[in-house]
């Protein structure tokens, strides 16, 4: 396929989603963003000759009509509601993302896309001591691991139905400008750069990070040379202790005194061992990760406080 494929995005404020749009720019693709009109997150979305912002919710996908003119080729399904705390355990909700997963194939049809590319988890999984790949047994424990499960196989069916392609990726940590103010990292360098003490659980687990402009190339590739009907597992392809990267985030803060490590309880269902093997990836795309976790959390940090 021609590399200067034209693509649409859902989600594109998030730190993949955010990443991704910069990719595709400074590689000369010219990318549809889908947004919802009230999100305060839509200045992160760059005016750009290449990007055109179209408004539309995820209750507004099943309606959306192809008005532009254009025909486009792939679409990445990044958005999804009810990502973290409890949250990701209202059924009702989950489902719902279900739902708008499916409606974004509809889109996808309707805007004359050949590729589907749907944004998975390692939630759907469970708990795994070992590498995680494209058949390892998924036993989700959590709504939002379910729903990820459930929407990758519905959207996959969905799509072979249209006559789609269709990829599903099955996302580890990713960690970057736009990530989430929850998330461990994000959460981490706020309570530094405050001067707040941050307590953590013992950090023995094993952790698989990869930095959000990794991932963004991946996921452009996956475009240009994914496989039809596969799932692929985005990660680093290396584990290390999250108190390795807990420290590293001190480090590069330069307050490595407010870390307190041990002062929080494993929870119940605690993950201990997440790692991906991105061999598949990397045959079939030639993508391999480049980015330090150190240099990524200077590049992470450099961008908050700009």
């Amino acid at each position: 396929m021609d590399n200067k494929f034209k693509a649409i995005i859902t989600g594109a404020t998030g730190a993949i989603g955010s990443a991704l749009v910069e990719n595709l720019i400074s590689h000369g693709i010219e990318v549809l963003v889908l947004c919802r009109k009230d999100s305060l997150r839509n200045g992160v979305i760059p005016d750009h000759p290449l990007v055109t912002k179209k408004f539309c919710s995820l209750e507004e996908l099943k309606q959306i009509q192809n008005d532009t003119n254009e025909q486009y080729d792939v679409f990445y399904h990044f958005a999804w509601a009810g990502t973290f705390g409890v949250s990701r355990n209202d059924m009702f909700q989950q489902n719902l993302n279900v739902q708008y997963s499916l409606a974004a194939v509809e889109a996808a049809k309707r805007f004359g896309c050949h590729t589907f590319i749907g944004a998975g988890s390692q939630a759907e999984y469970g708990r795994y001591e070992g590498k995680l790949k494209a058949d390892t047994p998924a036993f989700p424990e959590n709504g939002y691991g379910i729903a990820k499960l459930c929407a990758g196989q519905m959207t996959r069916e969905y799509a072979r139905q249209l006559g789609l392609k269709h990829i599903w990726v099955r996302i580890l940590s990713v960690y970057g400008p736009c990530d989430g103010a929850q998330t461990m990292v994000m959460s981490t360098i706020g309570k530094l750069k405050n001067g707040q003490i941050a307590e953590f659980t013992k950090g023995e687990q094993l952790w698989d990070y990869l930095f959000s402009g990794d991932a963004a190339e991946a996921f452009r590739l996956i475009g240009e040379k994914g496989v039809d009907g596969k799932i692929y597992v985005l990660g680093s392809g290396e584990a290390k202790p999250l108190k390795e990267y807990i420290e590293t985030i001190g480090e590069v803060l330069n307050k490595k005194h407010l870390i307190n490590l041990g002062a929080i309880p494993y929870s119940e269902k605690q993950v201990m061992y997440l790692c991906a093997d991105i061999e598949d990836l990397k045959k079939d795309t030639g993508w391999t990760p480049q980015t330090k976790f150190s240099k990524g959390i200077k590049a992470l940090n450099s961008s908050i406080t700009k």
